[in-house]
Order: C-alpha cells, then structure tokens, then sequence
C-alpha cells in the first residue's frame, strides 16, 4: 500500500504525559517540559514515584547481578563480563561512564545472596527470589532458567536518548513521549507458543525496557509448526529458555530474561504489563483478579486452530493521552465573529477537518487577541468551512488572521475485570460480515478451557463424536450459539497455524504497547476473529487430520495431511524483502511452502540498513550493509530446513525480465507483493494479470495497513483503481508565499537538489561524456541555455579553489536566499500593499517576510554556512572543515556586497499565471548568441582538471550533513515567515518523504497475507470466501470486504474482463494479422500498437502503410520500435482500437501474440 492509499499520517506530537496508574517503573526519567511532546507539567501524581527506587536485575548463565538505586533518575547498568565474554552494548556504555554507576564500590551495588539469591547449578540454572518485595522464603525454591541478553542495555534506554538510528520509523508512529514511557515498561509475557513468541518478537522490536519469558511447557514437534525459533533439536527443552537467546538478538535495548517458576503475586507485581497466551482458566482468574486489583495492565489472548481470541483490562482510570495517532489539525483563519455564538470561518481553501466535540486553540490571531495560546475549547460544527466556539462577545474586535489548531485530549477509561467482562462482554467487530459471531465464540473459549480441565485435551481433530459433545455443552451454556460455528471451533481448535498467531501477535503486541505509553485506544475489552473461509469446502476427514510425527502436525490438525503436501509442491514468488517481505518469507517458511517440490523465490535489490533493524527482524546489526534477499533467505533455511528459496539481488521491471521471464511467471503459482511504491506495485500487477496468476498485494502506513487479494478471472487487479494524486504544494507558495514549514522544507530540498546534485551533474556530465552537448542542444525552448549556464557557473564563475571559497559561497547563498531575495519581494509587495478590491495584500495564506540580518553566533546561521560549505566542498573534492569555530572565523572574513531592489522584476502572484509560465519553459525562444558565447567558453576548457560529484540525498546518515542543511534552510526560510520551525525528527519525515512504520502493524498484515494465500492453493472458487482487509490498530479497527469482481465488457454479445484476451499464434504478416481479425472476429483494427510504438492505423501515409503490410510482425515491431525482441521473449502484447460490422468504435481485449520458437 502506497502512503496515497492511507491518507492520515500518525502524529508524533504527544499530549500532556499525567497518568494516574503504576505503568511506569521510573516515571522520572522521563522530561517533564518536552516541548515536542506537549509536556506541560502535568505531572503531579509520577513526580510521587520519583522516590520509587530503580531495582534491575541482570542475569547470565552464571551470576545474577542485582542492583538497587536510590536514585530513580539514573540509569542503571553494569558492565561487567560474564563467563561468555558478553558486556553491556557501547552505545549504552557512554551513559554507564556518565552516570558513575558501574562503579564496583558504589554503597548501592551488591551481589546479593538469599534475597536475590544466585546459585549456579551445573545446568545454569539459577534460583532467585523476587528482591522487589524481599520474600526469600516464598521464592526460594523458584526454579528459574534465566537466559539474558547480554546484559543488553539492561533495559536502559529507560530514560536515556532514543535511538534515532533505530525506531526512526516507529518514532514517527508513536512519538518520543510514548516511546519513553515504553522504554520504562517491563513486561511479563507467559507461554512461548507460536503466539506468545510472535507478540515477544514485536514487543522487543518495539522497545519496552524489559520482557521476562515465562513458560513451563517443553517443546514438542508440534510447536514447530508456527514457533519458528525452536528447531528439532529443542524438542524437550523449556520454550522459553531455548526461544530467548534469539529473541534477544532482536534489541540490544530490551532485557529479555527467561523464567519457568510459578507465577505468585511477589512475581507478578513488579510488572507493569502482563500478557497470558498459555494459561488455564484458574490461572486467568486468579491473575487477573490480582492484577486488576493492583492496576497492572492484563492481555489474555489465544489462538486455536483458525480461531482467536483478545482480552484487555488495563485496570481503573486508564488514561489514553492520543486515541488516533493523526497529525492534529490546522487551519488559517478568514473571520471570527463577535457574539454569543464565536463562529469561525476557515479559509475555503479546505474544510477544516474537524469533528463536532473537538478541542482547539488559536495563534496569530489580530484583534481578538484573547484567543492567543487560550485553553482547549470544544468546539460545534456549523458546517465544512465554519465552527463556533461559544460566547466571543467579551473579547476584542477581530481584525484579521489566526491559526485554529486542534488540541488532542486525553480521555479515561475504566476497565471491567475479567470476572465481571466475561458477564458483561463488549466486543471489538473484527469482520462486519460475522456481527453474530463474537458471543458464540465467547462461549466456545470458555468452554474449550473446561472442556480440556475434565477430558484432558480439546476435541480430537475433525472428530464428528467430540465436536457434537461440544457442542451440546456450549449449547448448555448458551442454547444460542451458533451450531455450524461451534462445530467448525471444535474440530479444529486443537491445531495451530503460524500465519493467525502472526496476526494476532501482532494485534496483541500493539495493545501491550498502549498500555505502557498511553499511546492510541486500546481494545475495549474483548475482540474475537476467525478465518474458517480457509478451511477446504468440504472439510476435512478425520484420518486426514491425523499426526503423522511431523513439524507441520499442528496444522494438519487443521487443514489435513493432503493440503501440507499441496503446500510443499508450490512455487511462491515474493517480491521484496523488507518489514513485510520478512514477516512473509517466516510464515511461508512456517507452513511449509516449497518444502518438497515447490519453492519460494525471492527478490530484493536493497542492502541491510540499520534502520531497517526495527521491523525487518530477520537482519541483525552484524548483517548492515549486506543484500537483504540473500540474508533473509539463509535466516528462514534456519528456521525451516525443509524449505527450498531461491534469492535474487534484482529490481522488478523491464530490465530485468531476462531473469523474471514469461517462462519464471509461468512456473508460479502465485505472487505476494511485499513493494514500497506504487511503479512497481503496478508493473507486477501487470505481470501477474498477463501470466494469470494470484496476486496478494499488501502494504502499512504506522499502524494502518492493507491487503488486497487479486484472483485470475474473478476479481479487479490492483491497477483497476487508482489513488488520487498527492497534493502538491502550488509554485506561488513554494516560491515566495510559504504559510507551513511543509512548504519551507519542500523549498529546502529543492534547493538542495538544484544546488548539490542538479548543478553538478550537469557539469560532471559535460566533463566526462562527449555526446553530452549534442544532447542538450536538442532539448526544446530555453532548457539548452539553463543547462550550458548552470555548467559555465558550475565550472568558471563560482568553481571553488580550496575551502574558504567554500564557506564565502554558503554565506553569500544566505544572502542571496534569505535577505536579497526577501527585500526584493517587499520591494514588489510592500506591507502596506492593497489589492485592487482594497484588501490587504499580505492577508490570509500569504505572511508578510521580514529579511534575516546574519549573526554568526547564531547557531541556525552558522549550521547553514557550515553544512552548505563542506557539502559544497564534498561536491568539488576538497577536503571538508567540520570544525565549526573555523567556519565561523572563515565567516568572518567575507565582504557581503550591498543589495538594493531592482525595478522591473516580475514576481507572480498569481498560481495560474505561475503554472502557465512554467510550462512555457519548453516552448519559449532561445538567445542563440548566448548559448554560442558560453559554448566557446566551456569548449577552452581542459576537462581533465576538475573533479566534481554530484550528491544524491541521504536522509538516514546524520554524519553526511544533509539533514543538518535541509534542517537549516527550511527553518530560515521559516523564520523569514515567522512559520514556526520543525526540529530534525520532524523535518526529516517531511523532507525525506518518509513511511512511518512500526513492526506490529507489519505483523498483522503479513499474517492475514498469508491467510488469503492458503484460501487460493486450496483452490476456492467463490468469491465470497476471499477477504480484502484494512486495519488501523491505533482505533483500533480491523474490517474486511469481499474483493470487487472485474468489470464485464462486452462486443458481439460475448463477455470479458481485463482477465481475457486475443491469443493469435505467430508468425504473420501485419496483412495476415489484420485480416485475421477481420475474418474470424468480425474486428476491422483501425490502429494497432505494441507499448509505445504505433504500427498501424487507418490514418497512416499510404506508402508508410504499403511498406509495413507485408512485413512480420516481429519486422514491423523491431522497425518501429528501433528495439530487438530478446530471446527470453515468447509472447508480444498489442494493443487494438476496432470498428465492428457497423463501423462503430467497439472496446476489445488486448492481443496476445505468441512468437515462433
């Protein structure tokens, strides 16, 4: 999915951060005054638990470390080696050597005996008692298997910076209040099953400050079905002691621990989330009563067979600080009026997107000044451009101007516990379609819990004799619940499949998340899902379904034995390996796709970022820089062995179809796109339309996500529709009537293109390629000369000699941009200035400037001269100066020659006049003289004495300087307008045209990806059995439609759809081709075509047409399109306009021409 898919970006702005709950464990760590954040000192009841003392625990194969701290503001991290060699992370380390605490003789470090007790056992096991309550006589005997991640940060990025590097793309999902709220969170996640292990695996990548794994099963041979990090030789070890390494691996900033102790209430109370995916009904109650009755955050969730199950009690006045994670509104105001009523009026540029109840508050307003940083006021809707605020009649007279912002409220919540919920449920709706299915399946959880209490186990798969036994006690406790339903659960709830515990495990994590940061709505309080549509039509036979001592057990259990082998033969191919592609390739992996004859294919062209680390989980930090394909493809062989992937490092497009033939498509049973942009998401839209194959299109945008199902013959493809195109920002705007630091960072990367890569290039070309001129003169208009200037500048009048010239042009560039350029508007426009009906000209969206005065100790003046300077050096290949104290002095030096206004100078105001003028660029009459001046210039150069580098944006490297320019010239440029300005985090998502992403919304899509996948091999028909889905886990939301059927053309009374076409068996003549159609069809074809080259029409010269009618087809496409048709090629397409027998225009299918081998 395209970011023009979803339209509403998540806001990383958080409000005030007061919670009155125990969901931090050292609030104070957190900044009480984050501007960005919206941190406003309301904060009375965490500054109690500034007092709380920070107690960490770390714990290896041979020592526990614990460690208690007075000081709750600190953070608290060892390094110390254990018996592995492991020490706390470096990036950790710098924090550890400013806060003084890893000091052996610090009074408040011990290595505790008894209470805390550490005794090493020859298995490496350890016994510990909870030091958080002192109970040592309780907890002594706890046996605990501890597993930790190298110390891995101790969970200490508590307080500390976050790690842009890292949660660059769940910052802008979240925000760095939530996310520091997570970074103080522990949580207790019970039951390492396949689902337990999916919610751990998002949670760490998340970023909470600690997880502890609690699980006192073995693993078996079944769980390998979807717990991918056990692998045969687990089988009999603790769950959670053999999953934990591997999940540690995942964040160095999470502390990840392993225990398979009892859970008492010293144990449970030191969490601030607690997550149960294995326990019993009693222990359900029992945890649930004690957590309820301490205010920590309980998640129950649980996945049986194709059946799910979410509870959520996050305890009594549960704040929530953001419920939907959007951007708050702005608006530029047109009036206000004076009266009881206060009705605002926007500017009808837009509506202003608010809703009825509301909050708002005002900036910049004229005249009514009381408004001006005002508290939150809830506001009416009158209708799309108007609102009332209530009584203005007491304030001044309005004059003109105003920002109206909306105000994000907190809202509490009061949970249900889960003994009164059960009563009383209310449900999330997880499929429209299924309103009837929620209180059934509350029903068949809680008697499934029973049900294993007396018998032993759940009902034995697809057995007709245990599903009607519970049916009848379902029946008994609920006479109507829905029988087909209740058998369905019954025959299938004792299996497992990986795909719906990476769905809800993604759903489950998100929540675990809002309970530690306040961040988005949670569940409220039970949500049910199923996805029986992937069940074979008619079922499955219970000797089908039957154990067979495999790793797919599980799944057998619910789908058969004749299926797993179906999965094993096919070939998948997977286009992209990044968030999703990962989560793909895992669930493929986990049920068993290519494991015998069939295969799964891979592609990616991109190499590991660590930025990609977040969500990406198959790549660790020792994978940077290495291709992602490749990388993936060896980590899901670990997991699964049996499976058999094929990995390329290669684009999908037109050049590469050698590779991705129609022989490669051909071979495929279907296609899932894991893409992130809309090219290359249609090109294999194409592609799969044309080798009529499924398509399982999918795509995330923060925490709202899509899927989209394409089957051949039955439903519309994925380019049937299309997004509106994005809003761009009109040339007026951009160019000298900004009003949103939006427009000032468009304008700063401009600048940066034209100035650091444009300009370069043009002359790095003129340097290197000889045919370059030949080709610039050729462009139309007046391009030749701006291109031929731009390189005479580039290479004679500004060609720096060493670094001071460097500096001297990034200061006269001020200059010229932020000062001359300003005073020659004002110059133009004064502030005075009156339109023609009277009105002020510097009104509404245009804000009059003021010129900057260049202060070098001003820090936003010098990070200009000093980023402009040394990329400016990086561009002609002298060595850079980033000490700024040189900068400054070389600064000081330049003579900055006096600027006045000139007469004459046309500046448009108006946006079409604008347009018009800009697209008069191509048609406009060249100064020939001048192009033949600068010609002769350029032509006596020795080409073999410059060096220049054009340099493409990097967003993600903050040592390269180019965020810092495009940060500093965007906020000049703001400060000209009096716009506010945007920090780094900000003006990177914006210039950088980032997707904010987050790996719990990629988990759910992949999940429910994969679901739709099985549906298709097995081979359903209907379409009704298909489920296109969208998501917004921040509502949250979840809802389904059935996928839309292809439009239905017609011609001659025969049906098609873009699914159909003409097959014609080649070779023929274009007479041959054009009589065939003629005669068998009844088509006369008045114009053919093959991709952008016209071979035939009606209107064509006689002679062009005389020439091409007897010629091949392969001729007559070779000759027109000056192109060779490869060897890989079987097939052309064409495309045809027709006339019927009556002469009338009539839409046909394309043509499929099949070459002669």
């Amino acid at each position: 999915m395209s970011s023009s898919h979803l339209l509403q970006q998540p806001s990383t702005i958080e409000p005030p951060a007061a919670k009155k709950r125990r969901i931090l464990d050292d609030a104070s760590t957190i900044p009480q005054n984050n501007a960005e954040d919206g941190e406003n000192g309301i904060n009375d009841v965490d500054k109690q638990r500034q007092k709380e003392s920070a107690n960490i625990e770390h714990v290896s194969s041979s020592c526990s470390v614990s460690f208690s701290s007075n000081n709750a503001g600190s953070s608290a991290i060892v390094n110390t080696l254990n018996e592995s060699g492991i020490s706390t992370p470096s990036a950790v380390n710098k924090e550890s050597e400013r806060s003084k605490l890893c000091n052996l003789n610090n009074k408040n470090f011990d290595i505790k005996s008894n209470n805390g007790a550490v005794s090493s056992t020859s298995s490496g096991a350890v016994t510990n008692s909870n030091s958080k309550t002192g109970s040592s006589a309780k907890n002594s005997q706890t046996n605990t298997s501890m597993a930790t991640n190298a110390f891995n940060a101790a969970g200490n990025n508590a307080g500390n910076d976050i790690d842009e590097s890292l949660y660059s793309r769940q910052l802008y999902v979240l925000g760095h209040d939530a996310m520091r709220r997570m970074a103080n969170s522990d949580i207790l996640l019970s039951g390492l099953g396949g689902l337990g292990l999916e919610i751990a695996k998002n949670v760490i990548l998340g970023g909470v400050k600690s997880i502890t794994l609690h699980d006192t099963q073995n693993s078996s041979i079944r769980d390998l079905s979807s717990q991918f990090y056990l692998t045969e030789a687990d089988v009999g070890k603790n769950r959670a002691v053999a999953s934990c390494d591997q999940l540690a691996e995942l964040n160095n900033y999470v502390r990840t621990t392993a225990y398979t102790g009892d859970l008492n209430e010293d144990f449970l109370s030191q969490f601030s989330v607690i997550v149960l995916t294995a326990s019993d009904d009693e222990e359900q109650q029992r945890i649930a009563k004690f957590a309820h009755e301490r205010n920590i955050a309980l998640i129950i969730a649980e996945t049986r067979g194709l059946f799910a199950k979410i509870f959520c009690d996050f305890g009594e006045n549960f704040t929530i600080y953001d419920q939907d994670g959007a951007q708050p509104i702005s608006n530029m105001i047109a009036s206000i009026t004076r009266d009881t009523q206060g009705v605002i009026t926007c500017l009808d540029e837009t509506r202003h997107g608010l809703n009825d109840g509301d909050y708002v508050t005002f900036s910049e307003v004229l005249g009514m000044t009381e408004l001006n940083g005002c508290a939150p006021i809830k506001i009416s809707i009158l209708g799309p451009y108007t609102f009332s605020i209530g009584d203005t009649s007491h304030f001044g007279e309005y004059i003109s101007g105003g920002i109206v912002t909306q105000v994000k409220m907190p809202k509490i919540i009061n949970f249900k516990p889960l003994e009164v919920a059960e009563k009383e449920p209310e449900f999330i709706d997880s499929d429209f379609a299924k309103f009837d299915h929620p209180m059934s399946l509350h029903v068949a959880f809680k008697v499934l819990h029973k049900y294993i209490k007396e018998i032993g186990s759940p009902p034995r798969p697809w057995n007709d004799t245990d599903a009607q036994s519970f049916l009848q006690i379902c029946k008994s406790v609920d006479p109507n619940v829905k029988d087909d339903l209740i058998l369905t659960f019954a025959k299938t709830c004792a299996g497992n499949t990986c795909p719906l515990d990476a769905a809800m495990g993604g759903f489950v994590a998100q929540e675990v998340l809002k309970a530690c940061s306040g961040k988005f709505t949670p569940i409220f309080q039970w949500l049910y899902y199923d996805a029986i549509e992937c069940l074979p039509e008619n079922g499955v036979s219970e000797e089908d379904a039957q154990p067979i001592g495999s790793r797919y057990d599980a799944q057998i259990a619910i789908f058969g034995k004749s299926f797993q082998e179906k999965l094993a033969d096919v070939k998948y191919f997977i286009v992209g390996a990044g968030a999703i592609g990962c989560e793909l390739l895992k669930n493929f992996a986990m049920v068993g796709v290519g494991a015998r004859n069939g295969r799964i294919y891979i592609t990616d062209m991109d190499l590991i970022e660590k930025s990609n680390l977040n969500r990406q989980f198959l790549f660790r930090p020792k994978d940077v820089q290495k291709p992602k394909a490749q990388t993936a493809a060896a980590a899901i062989k670990k997991m699964n062995p049996e499976i058999e992937v094929t990995a390329y490092e290669l684009r999908v497009g037109s050049e590469t179809e050698k590779v991705f033939s129609e022989d490669f498509f051909g071979k495929l049973d279907g296609v899932a796109n894991a893409l992130d942009n809309v090219d290359a998401r249609i090109y294999m839209d194409r592609k799969c339309v044309f080798n009529r194959i499924p398509l399982v299109e999918s795509g995330t945008l923060g925490t709202m996500g899509n899927v989209q199902v394409i089957v051949p013959f039955q439903t519309e493809s994925y380019s049937s529709s299309q997004d509106p195109p994005e809003k761009s920002i009109p040339i007026c705007t951009l160019k000298n009537f900004p009003n949103a630091i939006e427009h000032t960072l468009q304008w700063a990367r401009d600048t940066f293109e034209g100035v650091f890569k444009q300009a370069a290039e043009n002359a790095s070309q003129f340097i290197t390629d000889p045919s370059f001129l030949e080709r610039i003169l050729k462009l139309p208009g007046i391009q030749p000369l701006e291109i031929l200037e731009s390189v005479k500048k580039a290479l004679i009048d500004d060609n720096p000699k060493d670094f001071a010239d460097c500096v001297q042009w990034a200061r006269l560039h001020f200059e010229e941009q932020y000062v001359n350029q300003i005073k020659q508007l004002l110059f133009n426009f004064p502030p005075n200035q009156v339109t023609s009906s009277g009105q002020p000209f510097w009104s509404g969206p245009k804000r009059c400037p003021e010129p900057l005065e260049f202060d070098v100790n001003d820090p936003l003046h010098l990070d200009y001269v000093h980023a402009g300077a040394n990329l400016r050096a990086e561009v002609y290949g002298i060595p850079q100066v980033r000490d700024r104290q040189i900068v400054a002095e070389l600064t000081l030096k330049i003579k900055v020659p006096e600027f006045k206004p000139r007469s004459g100078v046309k500046i448009e105001t108006n946006e079409n006049a604008a347009a018009a003028a800009a697209n008069s660029y191509d048609n406009a009459e060249v100064d020939q003289d001048r192009v033949n001046k600068i010609l002769t210039e350029l032509q006596g150069l020795s080409k073999s004495n410059f060096k220049i580098q054009p340099i493409d944006f990097e967003k993600d490297d903050d040592s390269n300087l180019h965020m810092d320019f495009i940060v500093a010239s965007s906020n000049l440029r703001a400060a000209n307008y009096r716009i506010p300005p945007a920090d780094r985090h900000k003006s990177k998502l914006i210039a950088g045209k980032i997707i904010p992403a987050i790996a719990t919304t990629t988990s759910l899509v992949s999940g429910l990806v994969v679901l739709e996948v099985i549906k298709l091999i097995i081979g359903h028909n209907e379409l009704s059995k298909f489920k296109n889905g969208f998501a917004n886990l921040a509502l949250p939301l979840i809802a389904f439609s059935e996928p839309l059927s292809a439009d239905k053309n017609t011609y001659y009374g025969k049906e098609w759809t873009l699914w159909d076409r003409f097959e014609v068996q080649g070779e023929l003549s274009l007479q041959e081709f054009l009589d065939y159609f003629e005669k068998n069809e009844k088509l006369k074809i008045t114009m053919l075509s093959q991709g952008v080259s016209m071979l035939y029409s009606f209107f064509m010269p006689k002679t062009k047409c005389a020439e091409r009618l007897p010629l091949p087809m392969t001729e007559v496409v070779r000759r027109v399109s000056k192109k060779r048709i490869e060897s890989h090629e079987r097939s052309l397409v064409f495309e045809i306009c027709c006339n019927d027998e009556e002469g009338e225009d009539i839409e046909v299918p394309y043509v499929r021409y099949t070459l002669p081998q």
